[in-house]
């Protein structure tokens, strides 16, 4: 295990060093999550018309306003960071970065992509994100070690990128295009299932720090049964582009239907057994579902 002692001088000028931990404090693997479903409802938005220059603003700003919350998020969360064993290496618990560096780096670069989003899109996507990062980091975060509906809170921000992609495409305030409506509802619905499988996965973990976030608090048939139930709901939301004719063609719908009985079939197998290796199947199988299900909605 790596000393918890403070950086000396020399790992302060560790550059490659220093940009992992950067990587890290803003959850580079998480973000690019964010980007590609901002991205792609950007695009579903404007098929055929694709404006490649501000999808390079979006995807950077993207990231660069992702990785604020997250590093926020870490700034709040550093002593139950120090606790988890998930969490106990990042470099804010690890003391490689300082309070005040988090502080700087995740004020800086939340401002920088806010002003791309309003200067380079519009002001409706900035104001969007920094509705984003304030319910993130002000709302989900603080609630997740008093209640369980910290979930739900967490299911506004973590169902905004799309919406945020489909409203960068237009002209701003009072154009909400339906398409990103209906993808904020399905990213919206995912966000439950997706969640309570990784609570479940990492229960043990996250009791540790007091965070009690399944549903009904415990690995238990209650707890799996609102999984079962928010994979139906979500496969009936995901059949509402067909409906509304965002996607017509057969291959499309064919997907997005085999990949909402594949994710139900992973929900039913946990009712069954309750077991973490069950959840984990879920929680890898929400990690396919979304991309998938948005890229047949491209597509089709």
């Amino acid at each position: 295990m790596q000393s918890k002692t403070a950086p000396s001088i020399s790992d302060s000028v560790n550059t490659p060093g220093k940009l992992a931990d950067y990587a890290t404090f803003i959850k580079l693997r998480l973000a690019s999550l964010v980007v590609f479903s901002a991205v792609l409802g950007f695009m579903i938005v404007t098929k055929g018309n694709t404006d490649w220059a501000k999808i390079a603003w979006l995807t950077l700003a993207g990231f660069l306003v992702t990785g604020s919350a997250n590093g926020f998020n870490q700034i709040i969360e550093i002593k139950t960071d120090k606790i988890m064993d998930r969490t106990m290496m990042r470099p804010l618990p690890q003391e490689r970065m300082s309070i005040p560096e988090a502080v700087i780096l995740a004020s800086t670069i939340g401002i920088i992509g806010l002003a791309i989003l309003w200067i380079f899109l519009n002001p409706l996507s900035a104001l969007l994100s920094a509705l984003s990062i304030l319910l993130y980091v002000g709302a989900y975060t603080p609630l997740k070690k008093t209640t369980a509906f910290a979930v739900l809170v967490g299911a506004f921000p973590g169902a905004f990128p799309p919406l945020l992609g489909a409203i960068a495409a237009t002209n701003g305030f009072g154009h909400v295009p339906y398409e990103g409506l209906v993808l904020f509802a399905i990213q919206f619905i995912w966000q439950f299932p997706h969640f309570w499988a990784i609570a479940w996965v990492m229960d043990d973990d996250y009791k540790k720090a007091g965070f009690h976030l399944l549903p009904s608090g415990e690995r238990n048939k209650a707890s799996a049964f609102q999984i079962v139930m928010y994979t139906i709901f979500l496969l009936l939301m995901s059949m509402v582009p067909v409906y509304f004719g965002i996607t017509r063609a057969f291959f499309a719908t064919l997907t997005i239907l085999i990949c909402g009985l594949l994710f139900f079939y992973q929900a039913i197998k946990l009712y069954r057994d309750c077991s973490i290796k069950s959840a984990r199947q879920v929680m890898f199988g929400s990690f396919a579902y979304l991309p998938f299900v948005q890229l047949a909605i491209l597509f089709g």
